[in-house]
């Protein structure tokens, strides 16, 4: 979906990746690219700065059909509270890098379960979400997923989950069991019970916006894009229509083998 008109900084290239590879259960490749009103807060419009990252995605995300293939669960959650995570001792020592945030959802509503799925939803989920990238110390500039949402405190989502046991590799630290959204586009504003309306990288975007902005995306619309404006029973009749698919290798997604 397009930005819809937000203010926005695209990250191009390559670049450190571990905490915004964590906040995104992705594989992710960032870079900022300096121009010369990157040190301001605002646009001239008034409007703030956000810098955009790209991604990809640890699992297919934009169809029905993607949803009831590889989710557990699809849930309705609240953003309640959030904690800034530090950037790793490098980063600060080098004067450059990024704050994550840890934001507790709480789970709303559970509009659809996968049959034998090994874990009920949660209640609660304290997930892994971008922050900011600084600059000398003091020069903060929010970030934000391309085509997704921070998720911010006071904001709801609808998002398509799956457990992930524990993984280990040699010479990393393990990754613990945990939830996870799909990918870019499992993580849909739900603001008043509306698909599509709420915070979408970083900026609040109306249902009305969400349509329009279709106009100018390419033909093949996520499930996202098709409910626009819709509510959470429509989510609910297009998945119970939808006919799971065969599973892509999981070692596609995964680069670590499962701990012993």
């Amino acid at each position: 979906m397009s930005t819809g008109g937000r203010s926005v900084n695209r990250c191009m290239g390559m670049a450190a990746v571990g905490m915004v590879a964590a906040a995104t259960a992705a594989t992710v490749l960032v870079v900022t690219q300096d121009s010369p009103d990157n040190t301001q807060a605002q646009s001239s419009t008034g409007q703030e700065h956000v810098m955009i990252a790209h991604g990809k995605d640890r699992r297919p995300s934009q169809t029905a059909e993607e949803w009831v293939t590889y989710a557990d669960h699809v849930v309705a959650v609240t953003a309640v509270a959030e904690r800034v995570t530090p950037p790793a001792p490098i980063e600060i020592e080098r004067g450059e890098g990024l704050t994550g945030r840890e934001v507790t959802l709480r789970i709303d509503e559970v509009l659809w379960s996968r049959d034998g799925a090994s874990k009920p939803a949660p209640t609660h989920w304290k997930r892994a979400s971008m922050g900011w990238q600084f600059k000398g110390g003091e020069n903060y500039r929010k970030m934000a997923m391309e085509g997704q949402p921070r998720v911010e405190k006071g904001h709801r989502y609808l998002m398509a989950i799956d457990w992930e046991e524990a993984r280990c590799s040699p010479g990393d630290e393990p990754e613990p069991a945990q939830w996870h959204s799909l990918g870019e586009g499992a993580v849909v504003p739900y603001d008043n019970g509306t698909i599509g309306e709420g915070e979408m990288e970083g900026r609040i975007q109306s249902a009305e916006q969400a349509r329009q902005a279709l106009a100018a995306d390419e033909p093949g619309m996520s499930l996202e894009d098709k409910l626009a404006g819709q509510n959470g029973k429509a989510l609910v009749k297009a998945l119970n229509a939808a006919t799971p698919g065969q599973k892509a290798d999981v070692a596609r997604y995964q680069a670590k083998s499962a701990c012993d």
